[in-house]
C-alpha cells in the first residue's frame, strides 16, 4: 500500500493527500486535547470513531440545510473525504448561556441565559493560548474582510440554530461551541464554509434529562450539569453509536 502523504497534525486529527485534487483525507485521533487539569494529551479509547460518526452526523445536517461545509463523505471508521480550504485563522465561538470564560471574565453566574447568542473570536495560535481577539485585530492584521466576517456571523448563527434544535430534541443543552470556517473557491468565485469538525470537544453540552430525573427524583431544584461519558452517550441519544465502544472520558470544554 502507497504511503499516504501527511498535510498536518493537530492534537486531535491527521490530514493527509486525498485521492483527487482539492480534497483531504481527516483521520480521527483518540488524543483528547489538552486541560488545564490535564495538559497533556491523553489517549482515549474510542474517542476518534465516535468523533469520526458525531462530525459526520452534523455536517451532513447542515449540508442538507444548505450550510456549506468541507464534509464530502465518511470513508471507514476514522477517516473522512473532505474539501481542502483556506483555513482563517479564528476560532469563532458562539455562546447561548454563560459558562467557562464568559461568567469568569464577567461575574455572570454559570448557566445564566444570554439575551441572544453572542459569537465571539479568538486566534489561532496555540503557542499564545488562543487569545481573544476583536473584529479590529481581524481586519488590522487581514485575518478576514468586513465581507467575511459578516458572512462567518451569518455562518456561526445557523449552525447554533441547528445544533441547538438537534441537541434540544435529544434532552440536551447547548451552551456554547466553537466552529472554524475556511474558503474555497469555485472558479473565480470564494465562499465560505464549516470545517474542522463538529463533536463534543468543540462543544460545551448540558444534560436536561438527568437534571428533570433528579428533579423528580430528590424534589428540587437542579440546574443542567455535564453529560456522563459525552462521545458515548451523545452518539447514543443521536443513534450513530457504533457497536462495541464505550469508554469513561469527559469532552474538552470552550473556556
Amino acid at each position: 500500500m502507497a504511503r499516504r502523504k501527511k498535510v498536518y497534525e493537530g492534537k486531535a486529527k491527521i490530514l493527509y493527500e486525498g485521492p483527487e485534487p482539492g480534497t483531504l483525507i481527516q483521520y480521527f485521533k483518540d488524543d483528547s486535547a489538552p486541560t488545564p487539569a490535564t495538559p497533556a494529551p491523553a489517549a482515549v479509547e474510542g474517542k476518534g470513531v465516535l468523533n469520526n460518526r458525531l462530525s459526520e452526523f452534523f455536517m451532513t445536517g447542515l449540508n442538507a440545510i444548505g450550510v456549506p461545509t468541507h464534509f464530502i463523505r465518511r470513508l471507514n471508521m476514522r477517516e473522512q473525504l473532505v474539501r481542502m480550504a483556506e483555513i482563517i485563522p479564528l476560532e469563532v465561538v458562539v455562546r447561548n448561556f454563560a459558562a467557562g470564560e464568559l461568567s469568569s471574565r464577567l461575574g455572570i453566574p454559570e448557566g445564566t441565559p444570554l439575551p441572544r447568542p453572542i459569537v465571539e473570536y479568538y486566534y489561532k495560535d496555540e503557542r499564545l493560548g488562543t487569545p481573544m481577539v476583536s473584529e479590529e485585530h481581524i481586519f488590522a492584521f487581514n485575518w478576514a474582510s468586513q465581507q467575511d466576517l459578516d458572512d462567518i456571523v451569518a455562518l456561526a448563527l445557523r449552525v447554533n440554530d441547528f445544533l441547538s434544535g438537534v441537541m434540544m430534541g435529544v434532552g440536551i443543552r447547548l451552551a456554547d461551541f466553537r466552529i472554524e470556517v475556511g474558503r474555497i473557491w469555485d472558479g473565480d468565485y470564494m465562499r465560505l464554509i464549516v470545517a474542522d469538525e463538529i463533536s463534543p470537544d468543540s462543544c460545551r453540552l448540558w444534560d436536561l434529562r438527568g437534571a428533570a430525573e433528579s428533579m423528580e427524583r430528590e424534589g428540587v431544584t437542579r440546574d443542567p450539569g455535564p453529560l456522563p461519558d459525552v462521545y458515548t452517550e451523545l452518539a447514543r441519544r443521536l443513534g450513530v453509536l457504533p457497536s462495541n465502544v464505550t469508554h469513561p472520558t469527559k469532552p474538552t470544554l470552550i473556556n
